[in-house]
């Protein structure tokens, strides 16, 4: 993680507290070294821009995890049925596919 990047970030969401994509840039880059931290501005995100479709993928995946599994299928479904209302059947697919295997119901491998 660079961390001239993130404070370049934090400026950008200073200027623009209400741009999604700046919120889901610094969740992404502190989602290795600070995941809870990341994931405060995933829920952010879910909770104030639920429309952005991305964040679905990465806040599920992070609650997953952090051992919070319910909270990871919640957000897993709410982001199938959001990109499908959207008609991005792109992150759809990507959250089916990532939602078979946290679920198990991934077979492909065998």
């Amino acid at each position: 993680m660079s961390q001239n990047r993130l404070l370049q970030l934090f400026q950008f969401l200073k200027e623009d507290p209400n741009e999604p994509f700046t919120i889901y840039a610094i969740a992404t880059e502190l989602r290795q070294s600070e995941p809870l931290k990341a994931m405060e501005y995933y829920e952010k995100l879910l909770g104030e821009h639920e429309r952005y479709v991305g964040t679905y993928y990465h806040a599920a995946s992070l609650y997953a995890e952090l051992g919070q599994s319910e909270k990871a299928e919640q957000t897993y479904k709410k982001g199938m049925l959001i990109s499908r209302q959207e008609g991005n059947m792109h992150a759809f697919a990507e959250l089916q596919q990532a939602y078979n295997k946290f679920a198990g119901l991934d077979y492909e491998d065998e």
